[in-house]
C-alpha cells in the first residue's frame, strides 16, 4: 500500500481544504441567516467530504504505522479534532443567538488553522513551536 502513499496524501490534503472551506462557507451563511446553508444536500456533501478525509487519514496511519497515542503531534491534532467538531456543531446549529454562534465559528476556524499548523510542522505546538524556542 506504500506505493499509493502520494495519492492518498494528496486526497487527504484536498479533503482537508474542502472540509474547512465548506465549513467556513456554511458558518458565514448561517451567521448571515441563509437557511440553505443547513439544507440536506449541503449537509450530505459535508458528510461525504469528511468521510473521504477520515478514510484517507486512517489509510495514512496504517501505511506509516503511526499511533496517535505515541506520536505527540498526532495525539494533539486528534484531540483538537474533537474540539473542532464540538465548536463547529455549536457554530452551525447548537448555540443560541447570532453572537454566540459567531464566537463558536471563530473559535472553530482558529482550531482548524491550528490543526493544519500542527500537521504541517509535525510539532504539538504547530508553527507556534518556532516562537517558543
Amino acid at each position: 500500500m506504500i506505493e499509493f502513499y502520494p495519492q492518498i496524501k494528496a486526497v487527504h490534503v484536498v479533503a482537508i481544504g474542502l472540509s474547512g472551506g465548506l465549513f467556513a462557507l456554511r458558518g458565514a451563511l448561517v451567521l448571515l441567516g441563509v437557511r440553505s446553508a443547513m439544507a440536506a444536500p449541503v449537509r450530505a456533501l459535508s458528510i461525504a467530504i469528511d468521510t473521504v478525509l477520515l478514510t484517507a487519514a486512517l489509510m495514512l496511519l496504517t501505511i506509516l504505522k503511526l499511533n496517535p497515542f505515541q506520536v505527540p503531534w498526532l495525539g494533539v491534532k486528534l484531540g483538537l479534532l474533537l474540539v473542532y467538531i464540538v465548536l463547529a456543531s455549536f457554530a452551525l446549529k447548537r448555540a443560541q443567538g447570532r453572537a454566540r454562534r459567531a464566537r463558536f465559528y471563530v473559535a472553530a476556524l482558529l482550531c482548524y488553522g491550528f490543526m493544519v499548523s500542527i500537521a504541517r510542522s509535525h510539532q504539538p505546538w504547530g508553527l507556534l513551536s518556532t516562537l517558543l524556542r
